[in-house]
């Protein structure tokens, strides 16, 4: 078995081959120096935390080595040959695989015209982690342009390491992306509470060098100066490799229920891929989310063996902004009627229906883990297609284990 990628997917899914009993070859392939290590850490802990930086591994050497799992990094591959039944890498060498997974993840969307500009980064790696951390230094300006998760959780990282933040947002509000209007707007109030300001609707027409900072010329005709500049505006998923094999692409890799590709030896799970959900009609998703890369790599493990499991999670996604913890169940897009449930002193959830009264998903926010078990139980009644009635939903009273158990 071969795995290409060394992130959350392909390191769960090399531990998962050995946990199901697989006594064959296991090799991993990834890109970076370092040990498999965690992503979201990278714009939260990692960029506030006193001591010495440091990535939160996934597997020390020493448990992949007692699990037999060879692992290769730095080591790029540059092709696939499908005939053969081998992957080709940078040094010159192959490795064989009877099964091959394809966890290449995805890259950060780059900004044309931002090339020219050396104030400008992104970040997706430990070491695109470490060069931003180094400039948060108290009172350099940063500019953030992307009002997603990654965008604002490094403003609310750079705020409690004393910098002024702008972010600016090119659609009418922040968190466009699956998130309902009542929680985006809890999470802005956040923000300019803490001093970040936020500009909405506002494209950016320029960006340039100017001295040792950067200027952002936008759509309106005005301009700000920054000392540094973060683009957060999206991640593409890493196809290069599928595409020059001849597999199938669909916003990512393109695979089935039980995410094997086009070709029938090779799998893709995690950042990369694209895949059917069966809760909402085998709509295809892509989804960049630490839960999903863990579940999908056990899932992939599972049918490299030859299991036959179809894809069956709820996505789940989770953002920490200062004391404040979002978390969402399901795809909130899929309802067409919101209904509102007070959990406590600052937090609420929003269960979202469809037109017949199932529930396709939930959002609450909160500080701390306030929300967790209730959107933990939503998530369970996502997964059995429940319809429960309207006003027990909105009743805190209403115990959520009950209506699961109903």
């Amino acid at each position: 078995m071969v795995i290409v990628g060394a992130g959350e997917c392909g390191v769960r899914a090399a531990l998962a081959l050995r946990e199901q009993g697989f006594a064959g070859s296991v090799t991993l392939i990834g890109c970076e120096p370092h040990l498999p290590y965690e992503r979201p850490p990278l714009s939260k802990e990692l960029m506030t935390g006193s001591d010495g930086p440091a990535p939160k591994t996934i597997a020390t050497r020493e448990r992949l080595d007692e699990a037999g799992i060879r692992l290769f990094s730095p080591a790029e591959v540059r092709s696939i040959d499908r005939a053969g039944k081998a992957v080709s890498l940078s040094d010159g060498s192959a490795r064989p695989y009877e099964k091959l997974l394809l966890a290449t993840g995805a890259s950060p969307r780059r900004l044309a015209i931002a090339q020219a500009s050396r104030r400008t980064v992104y970040l997706r790696t430990y070491d695109d982690a470490l060069a931003i951390r180094g400039n948060l230094v108290a009172g350099l300006r940063l500019a953030v342009i992307g009002g997603g998760f990654i965008g604002l959780e490094l403003a609310a990282s750079a705020r409690r390491r004393g910098c002024p933040v702008t972010v600016i947002e090119a659609l009418p509000r922040i968190l466009m992306r699956g998130v309902a209007a009542e929680i985006a707007e809890i999470v802005q109030q956040t923000h300019a509470a803490n001093g970040v300001h936020i500009r909405c609707g506002e494209a950016v027409q320029a960006i340039g060098d100017v001295g040792d900072g950067v200027r952002i010329t936008l759509g309106s005709g005005a301009s700000l100066e920054a000392d540094l500049l973060i683009v957060g505006v999206g991640a593409v998923p890493n196809v290069g490799l599928a595409e020059a094999a001849g597999l199938g692409i669909d916003n990512g890799i393109a695979v089935d229920a039980t995410l094997a590709t086009s070709d029938p030896d090779i799998f893709a799970a995690g950042d990369c891929c694209s895949f059917p959900l069966a809760i909402y009609g085998g709509r295809r998703v892509r989804l960049e989310s630490w839960r999903n890369a863990q579940e999908q790599g056990t899932l992939a493990a599972a049918n490299m063996l030859g299991a036959g499991e179809g894809h069956s999670a709820v996505p789940w996604f989770w953002s920490d902004q200062y004391d404040l913890t979002l978390q969402i169940a399901g795809l909130a897009d899929e309802g067409v009627e919101t209904v509102r449930r007070e959990v406590g002193e600052g937090a609420f959830i929003l269960f979202h229906l469809a037109t017949d009264g199932r529930l396709v998903a939930a959002s609450g926010i909160g500080p701390g883990n306030s929300v967790a078990r209730d959107i933990r139980l939503a998530e369970m009644m996502i997964a059995r297609r429940l319809h429960p009635p309207r006003e027990k939903l909105a009743a805190a009273d209403t115990k959520l284990k009950a209506l699961l158990a109903a």
